[in-house]
C-alpha cells in the first residue's frame, strides 16, 4: 500500500458511558464518564420504527456515522461509506443458529433481515438515501485498519471524501467462548483529500502493534472493535503516531498532524 496523507474532517464516537466524541475526549482528559448517558444509541438517521427494529451494533454505526458527517459538515447522502465490522451481530448469528438447530421453521423474518454483516450499511443507504456505494469490511483484529486501508485506496482512486465507521456488540451463546466481545462500540471519520487542520498519514508496515494502554482502551477492552481505540485516544489527546494491527505480522502505522 503506498503512503497516503488525508485529512480527518469529522469523528463521532460512542460507547457504554460515552455517548458521543465530546464524551470520549472529556474521558480522556479527565477519566470521568459521562453523566446520564443513554444505555442505547437511537441513530436520527432512521424512522422511530426503523429505530426500533434496528439491533444495537447498526444502532451505534449509523449514531457514529451520522455524529462524524455532522462533524464535517457532509451530507451522508454524498459520501461513499466503509462499514467495518469484526464479527456484525453475533447475539442475531447465535439466535440463528439456535434456532435454525432447533425449530427453523419460526426463523423470525426480522431477525433474518438483520443477520447480514451489511446490514449497517444497508440501513445507512437507506436512511440517508445514500446511492453511493457502500462497503462492509471484516478482517479479525485487524478490521478497523483493513476498513482504514480501504477509504484511503477509494481516496487515492479519486473519491473526493470517504465515511468510514467501525463498530462492534457483544457475543452470546457458544460464539463467545470462541469470539469475546462485550458491550458496545462505534467509532466514525471522514476523510476527504482537501486541505484541513487534522492531517492523518497511513503507512503498512512489518510489525506488530503494541498493546493498548490508553484511558479509552481500558474503558472499552473487551470489545470486538478495541483494537481502532489507539487511534481515538491519539485524536483526542494530541498524539502523533499509532499503530494499529492490521494482518499477521503487519501493522498499520497512523500518524497524525494537528494544525
Amino acid at each position: 500500500m503506498p503512503e497516503r496523507t488525508v485529512t480527518i474532517e469529522g469523528i463521532g464516537f460512542w460507547t457504554d458511558a460515552l455517548p458521543s466524541w465530546q464524551a470520549a475526549r472529556d474521558f480522556v482528559a479527565s477519566g470521568a464518564p459521562a453523566p446520564d448517558a443513554p444505555r442505547r444509541p437511537s441513530p436520527q438517521l432512521l424512522a422511530a420504527n426503523e429505530r426500533r427494529r434496528a439491533p444495537e451494533t447498526v444502532s451505534v454505526a449509523l449514531e457514529v456515522a451520522l455524529a462524524a458527517c455532522n462533524a464535517a459538515g457532509r451530507d451522508p447522502a454524498s459520501l461513499p461509506s466503509v462499514f467495518a465490522s469484526t464479527h456484525g451481530d453475533l447475539a442475531i448469528t447465535d439466535y440463528m443458529c439456535a434456532t435454525l438447530a432447533r425449530d427453523p421453521r419460526t426463523i423470525s423474518p426480522t431477525k433474518f433481515h438483520n443477520s447480514v454483516h451489511n446490514a449497517a450499511a444497508g440501513y445507512w443507504t437507506i436512511g440517508s438515501g445514500c446511492m453511493h456505494a457502500s462497503t462492509a469490511i471484516s478482517a479479525f483484529d485487524a478490521t478497523f485498519a483493513q476498513g482504514l486501508i480501504e477509504a484511503l485506496a477509494q481516496l487515492g482512486d479519486g473519491a473526493e471524501a470517504v465515511l468510514l465507521a467501525g463498530y462492534d456488540g457483544y457475543a452470546v451463546g457458544p460464539l463467545e467462548s470462541m469470539s469475546h466481545s462485550r458491550g458496545l462500540l462505534g467509532g466514525a471519520l471522514v476523510l476527504s483529500r482537501s486541505d484541513g487542520a487534522l492531517r492523518l498519514r497511513a503507512t503498512l508496515v512489518d510489525g506488530h502493534a503494541p498493546a493498548a494502554t490508553g484511558a479509552l482502551s481500558r474503558h472499552a477492552a473487551g470489545n470486538a472493535m478495541a483494537p481502532m481505540l489507539p487511534l481515538f485516544e491519539a485524536l483526542a489527546g494530541d498524539g502523533d503516531v499509532v499503530l494499529l494491527p492490521a494482518g499477521p505480522e503487519r501493522a498499520l502505522r497512523v500518524e497524525l498532524a494537528h494544525g
